[in-house]
């Protein structure tokens, strides 16, 4: 049986992209954590069921080892108790964890996916979601992305990269919301 409430995916809020900011990386949608926060909200309003994902770094390099300052989750977005907290190694919260398991046995056929970053970790939990048969929605104001270098040395800002990672997932792999289309929805459920 289907449960009628989707579950809110939580993607990697985490202190790390604090430290990319403080350090001179240019992001998008700076409302995205507040939006999250929303999100959280309303969920934890209507009972519905919420999984927080992190990012284990496990380069020596990485911002996100567990000793460090950036594996911690931004306070905003912490876990409450009963909201379960499932640890990934690569982009895709489906690889090495239990999350399509916890979301099959709970009879879960819609997943709400926010965070960070959109064209990394959300884009790949976004595609593979919607490969395994989830009704997977995206929540375009709830999730960010950082200006990048490409291959040739042009720079492509954190707006343009958003914008083309929505329209790379919107149809095939998901459907695109806003936080206010998803919480309308919830209220109405």
């Amino acid at each position: 049986m289907t449960s009628p409430l989707p579950a809110l995916v939580v993607i990697d809020v985490q202190r790390a992209f604090d430290e990319w900011e403080a350090a001179g990386k240019r992001r998008n949608n700076l409302d995205a954590v507040a939006r999250i926060v929303d999100l959280l909200g309303a969920f934890r309003a209507s009972g519905a069921p919420i999984f927080h994902i992190r990012h284990e770094g496990t380069r020596p390099s990485s911002s996100f080892l567990p000793s460090g300052t950036g594996y911690v989750v931004k306070d905003e977005a912490r876990e409450r108790p009963g909201e379960p907290v499932i640890v990934k190694r690569v982009n895709s919260a489906f690889i090495g964890t239990d999350l399509d398991e916890r979301l099959r046995a709970a009879g879960i056929g819609t997943v709400v996916i926010c965070g960070a970053t959109t064209n990394h970790c959300v884009e790949t939990t976004t595609r593979m979601a919607g490969n395994l048969g989830f009704d997977a929605r995206l929540v375009r104001d709830a999730t960010w992305t950082f200006d990048r270098v490409g291959p040739d040395g042009d720079t492509h800002s954190a707006e343009e990269i958003h914008a083309m990672t929505l329209s790379n997932l919107n149809g095939e792999f998901a459907r695109i919301v806003t936080t206010h289309d998803v919480i309308t929805s919830l209220v109405a459920t």
